[in-house]
């Protein structure tokens, strides 16, 4: 098999098919295109999900944590609570470790989520330093999802890309400084900063408060693969102007340089939304206060099937197979 989280026809086939027991508390249950598992504890939901990291190995700490709290956020919920393993490589020392932990707790400061327990071992298991988080919120339980119907919009927020682009400029940053952004006129700040734009909590738990109907964080698979999975979540036909998709010039070059598709690019940073006209543009005014781009890029239609416009022609997206990501960094 291919390098990358399991194909989602594979994930309902090996995976998905063979859970049996089903519990009455369980609201959210495992799905594609489904972010968290949702349990009922009474008062309020219980929302949960689960993440590795295992494609990058700079900034590992921050990265898994903004990405296991993505999920949460993508459930209009805010996280409070993480679990963390950590399996290292033989050979790893003691200062790996620590920076690692002092990265995860600079990045769980800034969204005020706690790590209460998880697991660290050094292991001949792996050969690269692997992560694992659980990330835990609350969701309050009256607050009531309108079903989708064809003219809700489809939204972004920020940019796509950001979380591949910062993985490939930090493991390739003096090759591209030479020989692509002298050339370029392209932001090495820009891109070295991405590092800090990888959580999407705020725009989830706003989102999630002013009637979102849909929302799914955007990582392996890059935008198309988080498009295709909200069409077959939801039973849905989208149409998307891929000129509108927002990107950065320099995700753009570094896609180009390495000849991948940025639409197809690992996006921790960036939320799918789906919702209706008035909420979305509500949505658009508030975040735009936090100093957060949410651009409409498509809406629904009463077909099944997921649909772009690239100038005057129109293209399927197709189920999403391995990350981009791993063209470059396997290399």
């Amino acid at each position: 098999m291919e390098i990358g989280k399991l194909p989602n026809r594979l994930l309902e086939e090996i995976i998905i098919s063979n859970i049996n027991t089903r519990r009455k508390e369980v609201v959210e249950r495992a799905g594609i295109g489904k972010d968290c598992a949702v349990i009922d504890y009474g008062e309020n939901y219980c929302v949960i999900s689960s993440d590795p990291i295992t494609g990058a190995s700079k900034n590992i700490g921050k990265i898994a944590v903004n990405v296991a709290c993505n999920d949460i956020g993508a459930a209009g919920a805010e996280p409070n609570a993480l679990l963390m393993t950590i399996l290292a490589p033989k050979g790893t020392k003691q200062e790996e470790i620590e920076r690692i932990m002092q990265e995860a707790n600079e990045a769980a400061d800034d969204i005020n989520v706690e790590i209460v327990g998880g697991h660290t071992e050094v292991t001949d298991a792996v050969n690269k330093m692997v992560l694992s988080l659980t990330a835990l919120g609350i969701k309050e339980k009256n607050r009531v999802t309108d079903p989708i119907k064809a003219g809700d919009l489809v939204l972004v927020s920020k940019e796509i890309g950001i979380e591949g682009t910062s993985i490939i400029y930090s493991e390739n940053k003096d090759k591209l400084i030479k020989e692509l952004f002298e050339s370029r006129d392209l932001s090495s700040k820009k891109v070295g900063n991405y590092i800090n734009q990888l959580s999407v909590v705020k725009e989830g738990v706003i989102c999630g408060k002013l009637g979102s109907k849909y929302m799914h964080d955007i990582t392996e698979g890059g935008v198309f693969g988080a498009l295709w999975e909200a069409s077959k979540a939801n039973e849905i036909g989208l149409i998307i102007e891929e000129d509108k998709i927002p990107i950065s010039k320099e995700t753009k070059e570094i896609c180009s340089y390495f000849n991948i598709n940025p639409f197809k690019l690992i996006s921790s940073g960036s939320m799918l939304v789906i919702t209706d006209r008035k909420s979305g543009n509500k949505m658009i005014e508030e975040l735009k206060k936090e100093g957060i781009n949410l651009q409409i890029i498509g809406e629904v239609v009463d077909n099944k099937t997921c649909t772009v416009k690239s100038n005057d022609k129109t293209y399927l997206i197709d189920e999403p197979e391995s990350d981009e990501l791993y063209k470059v960094v396997t290399k």
